[in-house]
């Protein structure tokens, strides 16, 4: 049986926009405090691998280095399926990189540490700040080239509903998903990477997926009733009679995605887990977006207009 849904989306338009503004706030209030995390690819510096046995804690680990090298670094750890293997990942930041002395000396630190855990460097690499710096760049234009194909897409699909005006609500909607990824990366300490773009980019496409959807059925909508419902209402019950199918679509989706982060949990793979989690909230914002901010504040903005005109009639009439 095919479930309704009667909210009134419009009516708690208010309690929507607290709730959005308060985790950018705290988004916010993180980054000035704690600083933002950034992956050596975007700023430069050395990565260097290590493999051990037994078990060696990464954040004690972090900690030693900093204390021994004077130098500011993050690890990650991975264990090699078909091996079991063992490894951490150590990331300095560094313009030049490290030199082949501070390498050695970091090597000699960490296994007088860790005399019985076997520990041997594989790998070491350093890392220039240009490529990373020009890849971000590029996706950043991407981005902006995205948003602004949407604006003239939906502008003129939905012109019956005043298109530019949707165009700019669903972008704003997007732009409140990006923030709220970037807000998943910095409170969980997640550097940012080329993940967080591979994010920003994914979300782009579902949310203004969900937003066309709900601006389809209003256009139907206002064709039917035409004027005898208020913009409010036409919102309202566009919005809930696609609930439906988009809490249900974006389930299914959000669901594979929380398999594929418990997988990624169970095998240690960090580069998969710092991609599905904020993909989750992500998509879960994306939903929220679509049905909570993107149509409200359209509302909004046809309200202001319809009482702008309305003005201008009766400044004329008492002319």
């Amino acid at each position: 049986m095919k479930r309704e849904f009667n909210l009134d989306i419009v009516g708690k338009k208010k309690i929507f926009f607290i709730i959005s503004s308060a985790l950018i706030l705290i988004a916010i209030l993180v980054s000035i405090i704690f600083g933002v995390k950034v992956d050596i690819k975007f700023q430069g510096g050395s990565m260097i691998t290590y493999s051990y046995t037994g078990d060696i804690n990464l954040e004690d680990t972090e900690s030693f280095i900093k204390s021994a090298m004077d130098k500011e670094n993050s690890i990650q750890g991975s264990t090699d399926i078909a091996t079991g293997r063992q490894s951490m990942i150590i990331s300095l930041t560094e313009k030049d990189g490290l030199t082949v002395e501070e390498q050695q000396k970091l090597t000699e630190e960490l296994t007088n540490k860790y005399k019985d855990n076997n520990l041997e460097m594989i790998s070491t690499t350093n890392v220039g700040a240009s490529i990373g710096q020009e890849f971000f760049k590029k996706c950043w234009v991407a981005v902006i080239f995205s948003a602004l194909l949407m604006i003239i897409y939906i502008g003129f699909r939905f012109k019956k509903i005043s298109g530019w005006s949707a165009g700019v609500m669903a972008v704003v909607a997007l732009l409140h998903d990006v923030a709220m990824v970037y807000a998943t990366f910095v409170i969980f300490r997640i550097p940012l990477n080329d993940n967080f773009m591979a994010v920003v980019l994914t979300i782009l496409g579902y949310s203004v997926n969900d937003t066309i959807v709900i601006y389809d059925r209003i256009r139907e909508n206002k064709k039917i009733y035409g004027k005898t419902l208020s913009v409010a209402e036409l919102l309202n019950k566009s919005t809930n009679e696609c609930m439906g199918r988009t809490l249900n679509t974006s389930a299914t989706t959000i669901m594979a995605m929380i398999i594929v982060l418990i997988v990624a949990l169970l095998f240690g793979i960090n580069s998969i887990v710092t991609f599905a989690f904020p993909m989750i909230i992500g998509m879960i914002s994306g939903v929220y977006s679509t049905i909570c901010i993107a149509g409200p504040l359209w509302v909004v903005w046809q309200e202001h207009k319809e009482k702008k005109a309305k003005n201008k009639k009766l400044a004329k009439a008492k002319a």
